[in-house]
């Protein structure tokens, strides 16, 4: 069954969003109006080091008033390579410049209410160059050992479903293959 789109028009919209109302008709004929938020894509990245830790931030959302871990992850600007950009984000963030990035996965968080598509990397190697100068993204940066990746989650202390998924993937591909 699927959902045909008739038209959409911009309800609101700034740098980083915008919100539309779209006609969707139903496989029965029937129509609704369904608002949808289309979103720049974002760039996540992290590594992970011959110890088999994987840098993570603690930080917390006010949207959902939650701590968690999570990788660091940014918007990805007009012009910019996505894997570029999930290395800036990862330096700004964290003060570590990654090596060569590996694609881990792409992820749509939300895709019944957005377009959001979550590109995550990964880098086996880094280099510190610095406090980060975006610290203010976290309360700390810290190296978490990936064979804690499933109790942490279990836990709830990484609320974010793309980071649950990418943190289970890395530990599936560092811990469950050696």
């Amino acid at each position: 069954m699927q959902w045909t789109k008739q038209s959409e028009q911009t309800v609101y919209e700034n740098r980083w969003f915008s919100v539309n109302l779209a006609d969707v008709e139903l496989p029965d004929g029937r129509h609704l109006d369904h608002f949808l938020i289309r979103l720049r894509p974002v760039a996540v990245a992290t590594v992970v080091n011959e110890a088999n830790e994987v840098l993570l931030l603690w930080r917390h959302r006010f949207i959902t008033d939650s701590w968690g871990w999570e990788l660091a992850a940014g918007v990805v600007e007009d012009g910019e390579d996505i894997a570029s950009a999930a290395a800036r984000e990862l330096e700004e963030e964290t003060g570590w410049r990654p090596g060569p990035l590996h694609h881990l996965m792409s992820v749509e968080p939300s895709n019944g209410l957005t377009d959001a598509r979550h590109h995550i990397y990964w880098s086996d190697r880094g280099e510190y160059v610095g406090h980060p100068v975006d610290d203010f993204e976290s309360d700390r940066r810290e190296w978490v050992p990936l064979k804690l990746v499933p109790d942490l989650i279990a836990r709830g202390e990484v609320p974010a479903a793309n980071m649950a998924a990418a943190l289970l993937l890395l530990h599936h591909l560092r811990l469950a293959e050696g």
